[in-house]
């Protein structure tokens, strides 16, 4: 029987274990389904081309090959970049003006590969625009046994070209690193592919100059394996040797990648994580002033679990906020609607309009170190003041209904909240979010319910204005979520029950 493509053909990207999920006669099927609904559609005849890029894992090269043939037998020009992160496969298709596809499972185990596809310009292809009908298209053929796809009249080529250097030098005409003051940088690659694109961009792999940073390599070995940690920095225990490695090497500070290197974590100093949103934060700012430096005004995205610090701080340096759903997606299609400088997630995805509105941790990492190196003060002291809340970090839980408990959790809140003469905001853009803006009913606190898009799981994530607020809120939710009981939420001073509060 042909696969079921509903199982690795998810909202936002292909992913799935090699090779019961995807072999390359399946992938083949894909890359023809690509051809049909992007490429033939968006470019002329006669100039119809798209680009493939894959990361270090050992099933990609092979993936490659059958994805580019099933381009490839639609009649369309296929280009082979080899191995890049996920920003250099964008790279590729903004400066080509070409939809790409790159060959990763980002930070999943070795058994996994997946494919992120793009339109030219770095476009997004998600389930409403375009994936959805790729994955029916894709089934059908496979259902009908014709993989190989029927070869158009004049197949495709299929060519090699090396971007790396082109990539490299791109992000470095946009954050000039060339008069800061010297720094030693400690960078976990994972042995992912930052162990291939941070010596061409921070170093001279790539034949650029040099710049006055000194780059402490942790696991550049390119090893899809990866034997010494997974290549999530969004799980503390992967933070770890970057955390140990950064104080033990006298560094100004640590860079932490993810598989395909699009994602990227901060740690100060002494080796303390900095959060995704105080880096939002940082680099909006410094996006924000060269856009009123030519006399316009900053248009930031930010998606709603992001630290309330965010909008502040955007607002406060003279841009305009704008609040999005989680998701890739989403971010882009806002940044593209709003015509936004800039956005950032709470996972560690920094968009930029100055590079086709896509996402690239190495630009994000290279405001940061710019914003270190153009001034005296470390980064613990520089990124105080973007760290104005404490966050929960994301909670998941396993539940049967996830609309069902979000409802009676709200009810729950809502009540409890009412009976203490509170008012809350409750909106739903993305699961539902209920916020205390804070005042003389108690300090500032929220949360958001969301609900995975794949797994029976709901997942928490909490803000309050100092730790023991956030704290009260995340367990009193969690409780409700879990069926537990962890006492109420935070309650006005000096109100009855206020020291009971857990």
């Amino acid at each position: 029987m042909p696969p079921a493509l509903t199982s690795v053909i998810k909202a936002y990207d292909v992913r799935g274990t090699v090779p019961d999920q995807l072999d390359a006669t399946v992938v083949r099927a894909i890359g023809a389904a690509f051809a049909d609904v992007v490429v033939l559609p968006e470019q002329p005849a006669g100039d119809r081309r798209a680009v493939i890029g894959h990361d270090m894992r050992p099933s990609s090269p092979e993936l490659v090959r059958a994805f580019a043939d099933g381009i490839a037998s639609r009649g369309v020009d296929v280009v082979l970049i080899g191995l890049a992160s996920t920003d250099g496969l964008y790279y590729a298709s903004g400066a080509l003006g070409v939809p790409g596809a790159m060959f990763t499972a980002s930070h999943n185990p070795a058994r996994y590969n997946g494919i992120k596809m793009c339109r030219a310009g770095a476009r997004p292809v998600g389930q409403d625009s375009g994936l959805s009908a790729i994955r029916e298209l894709a089934q059908s053929w496979l259902d009908a046994g014709q993989v190989p796809v029927p070869a158009a009249t004049t197949p495709g080529s299929i060519t090699e070209r090396d971007v790396l250097a082109d990539y490299a030098a791109h992000l470095r005409s946009l954050v000039d690193l060339s008069g800061i003051r010297p720094l030693k940088v400690v960078v976990d690659a994972g042995n992912g592919m930052a162990g291939h694109t941070v010596p061409a961009v921070l170093g001279t792999a790539a034949g650029l100059a040099g710049l006055p940073l000194e780059v402490v390599p942790l696991y550049f070995e390119l090893d899809g394996t990866f034997p010494n940690h997974e290549a999530n920095p969004l799980e503390p225990a992967n933070l770890r040797d970057l955390q140990a490695a950064v104080p033990a090497h006298g560094a100004d500070l640590g860079l932490a990648f993810d598989g395909d290197a699009d994602r990227c974590f901060v740690v100060d100093e002494r080796g303390e994580p900095v959060s995704p949103s105080a880096v939002t934060a940082l680099v909006a700012e410094r996006e924000i002033a060269k856009e009123s430096a030519a006399g316009r005004t900053a248009v930031v995205i930010h998606n709603l679990i992001t630290s309330r610090a965010v909008a502040e701080i955007v607002t406060e340096r003279g841009g305009t906020p704008v609040r999005t759903r989680v998701g890739h997606s989403f971010i882009k299609e806002r940044m593209a609607a709003e015509g936004a400088v800039f956005g950032g997630e709470h996972s560690a995805h920094y968009y930029f309009r100055d590079f086709w509105s896509a996402d690239t941790g190495m630009l994000a990492a290279l405001h940061v170190l710019a914003a270190v190196g153009e001034q005296e003060r470390p980064l613990s002291q520089l990124g105080a003041r973007y760290e104005r809340y404490v966050a929960s970090g994301e909670i998941n839980s396993t539940v049967a209904d996830a609309a069902a408990v979000s409802a009676f959790v709200v009810d729950v809140v809502t009540a409890e909240a009412r009976a203490r003469g509170e008012d809350l905001e409750v909106d739903r853009l993305d699961g539902v979010t209920v916020t205390h803006p804070g005042g003389e009913a108690g300090p500032m606190w929220w949360f958001n319910l969301r609900a995975s898009n794949t797994e029976p799981l709901l997942r928490l994530n909490a803000e309050g204005a100092d730790a023991a607020t956030m704290q009260r809120v995340r367990d009193r939710v969690l409780a409700l979520v879990r069926g537990e009981d962890a006492g109420s939420l935070p309650v006005p001073a000096g109100a009855a029950g206020a020291e009971g509060a857990s």
